[in-house]
């Protein structure tokens, strides 16, 4: 007979064990829910660390990425547009896939539906969701997505992005929790990390405007002070290229004269149309204008090589009042920020303390060059009124001594001494003519010459060529030379709108110290055999005279390239190489 009190004791003892296993989870659960609080702790004081926005960036994803166990993870900053991202930080991908994938999303698809509805996103399966429209070739796969918006200020500032969760598992409402948790505090330290770069880069830009004043009211060169103003500039900024463009004498363009950085050497001395380019509109008006990327902005006439790898953009006017002096172009790499208004402000106001400080320096320049004319007026004046008058005087006494003498060398001696205070008297009326008329001589004027004839050549070729002017051209390069070289410009330009059917035509005028270098290069179809070339004939004519050359030249990657050069100190009719002595053979006729 079975024993009563054996059934009374498992009884219990089954219970027991239940309420142990039990108590045993519910001890786990609060041992993971610790550990996963302190988790939080930490990534919030991570994130908290720093005042670097783009340190900041980057331990605010590195941190959710930790936080709910993903393998991938993203934070986007939305752009000034409010509807697309101008800034995207991965964790993950390796930089080799990175490369694979291509250009960082811009806010379409999923991502877009967070940035038009700013609320937490869970999706277990990503293929399956109404927004999805697939991944770029070369992505790895995800599944499961997390998603939350950071608010600084109460506006939205990016969003945090999660995928993959290791072990294959979805994200779970306390995933969700955590990140939207980690979000507040990432929007605190990202405020934070703006305040602290506002601030830098105004005691920045107020460092750099009392350097530029301190130069240009020193007397350093302008060319110099120029130059800093876009160095100073393009380091505050970030940027990775930075030119000043100053309006030619015709008011129609303005020259690089100044570019640093990538492509700066390409950049320099290009000659920019003011009508439909980016530099041309904020110098008429006089307001600060951006790109979102310059290599798809038709804005920017510049040849799609010169600007391989670049970006965002802005051209702000560098003016005093309604006298804008030159206009500052500042360009960074493809992938980074679009300028900001909180970044354009500051800069707007460095470009007019800037221009005012060029005024100011213009105007003592002015002073001291009316100084400098007063000067010559009065030397001019005593030349004549003293020195000559009295050499005069000293002739003539010389003059009427001579009848008493009577020695002959002696007498013939006097008479030299008459006609070299004779000659002298010229030569100082010759210098006095020169110093009356030195500032006032009118200027041929060869860089407005060029401008006009490169654009009265845009309506024949459709489109507008890329012009680019260096050296002293109005000062050095005598009258005669400047005549041929307008001259050869043309008549290189007729050719190729009446023959090449090129796309692109590249101009440069160069004025070395010791030649004259006019290239005209075209992506044209070539001279054709038998193709008359009368006015190659013409142009290498004009070289000769100079005793200069022409060649032409068909580059590998087709078209022409004609170099028409002549020395600057040979005198007219001095003769160079025959034109057939030169090869001429090319894609121009």
């Amino acid at each position: 007979m079975e024993d009563p009190g054996e059934g009374s004791v498992r009884l219990p003892q089954l219970k027991l064990d239940e309420l142990l296993g039990e108590l045993q989870a519910r001890l786990d659960a609060a041992r993971g829910t610790r550990d996963r609080v302190h988790s939080l702790l930490e990534a919030v004081l991570s994130v908290g660390r720093g005042l670097e926005l783009e340190h900041a960036l980057r331990r605010i994803i590195e941190s959710a990425v930790v936080l709910v166990d993903a393998r991938y993870g993203a934070l986007g900053v939305i752009g000034p547009d409010g509807r697309s991202l101008s800034q995207f930080v991965t964790v993950g991908l390796t930089d080799k896939e990175i490369k694979a994938i291509g250009p960082f999303p811009s806010g379409h698809g999923i991502l877009g539906e967070l940035i038009r509805r700013p609320e937490p996103l869970r999706i277990p399966k990503i293929s399956e969701h109404p927004s999805s429209y697939g991944f770029p070739p070369h992505h790895p796969p995800m599944r499961g997505f997390l998603g939350v918006p950071i608010r600084v200020r109460d506006q939205v500032f990016g969003n945090l992005y999660l995928t993959e969760k290791h072990g294959g598992a979805d994200f779970t409402d306390e995933d969700e929790a955590m990140l939207s948790t980690l979000a507040v505090a990432a929007g605190v330290a990202i405020d934070n990390a703006r305040l602290y770069e506002e601030s830098t880069r105004r005691e920045r830009w107020l460092r750099a405007s009392a350097e530029v004043t301190t130069r240009l009211m020193s007397g350093s060169p302008r060319a110099d002070v120029i130059t800093l103003i876009a160095k100073l500039a393009k380091e505050i900024t970030g940027a990775e290229l930075a030119t000043f463009s100053v309006p030619l004498p015709d008011g129609a363009s303005l020259t690089a004269e100044v570019a640093i950085g990538a492509r700066g050497d390409e950049l320099r001395s290009l000659v920019i149309p003011a009508e439909g380019t980016l530099v041309g509109l904020a110098f008429r008006q006089g307001d600060p204008v951006r790109s979102h990327d310059v290599t798809d902005d038709p804005r920017m006439p510049m040849a799609p090589k010169r600007l391989t790898g670049l970006g965002p953009a802005v051209a702000v006017p560098v003016k005093s009042g309604d006298d804008v002096r030159g206009v500052l172009l500042l360009v960074r790499d493809r992938g980074r920020p679009e300028f900001t208004d909180e970044e354009v402000e500051p800069l707007l106001t460095f470009a007019g303390q800037a221009a005012l400080a060029m005024e100011l320096a213009g105007r003592r320049a002015d002073a001291e060059q009316l100084a400098l004319l007063e000067d010559h007026d009065r030397i001019a004046r005593d030349l004549h009124d003293l020195a000559i008058q009295r050499l005069f005087a000293t002739g003539m006494t010389l003059q009427s001594a001579d009848r008493f003498i009577d020695h002959p060398e002696a007498s013939e001696r006097v008479r030299r001494a008459v006609n070299d205070l004779d000659e002298t008297i010229k030569i100082i009326r010759s210098t006095i003519f020169g110093l009356r008329a030195r500032e006032t001589a009118p200027q041929h004027g060869l860089r407005t010459r060029v401008v006009q004839t490169v654009n009265a050549a845009g309506g024949a070729l459709g489109f507008a060529p890329s012009l680019r002017m260096e050296g002293l051209l109005d000062i050095e390069v005598p009258r005669r030379i400047a005549d041929d070289a307008v001259a050869v410009l043309g008549e290189a330009l007729t050719n190729i709108a009446r023959h090449a059917h090129a796309g692109t035509v590249d101009i440069s005028v160069v004025n070395n110290g010791r030649e004259l270098v006019v290239t005209v290069t075209d992506n044209g179809v070539g001279i054709p055999e038998g193709a008359r070339r009368s006015g190659l004939r013409n142009i290498a004519e004009r070289a000769e005279n100079h005793g200069g050359e022409l060649r032409l030249t068909a580059p590998a990657d087709g078209g022409t390239t004609l170099v028409w050069r002549v020395p600057l100190d040979v005198p007219p009719g001095a003769g160079g190489r025959r034109a057939d002595q030169q090869g001429l053979t090319g894609p121009t006729g």
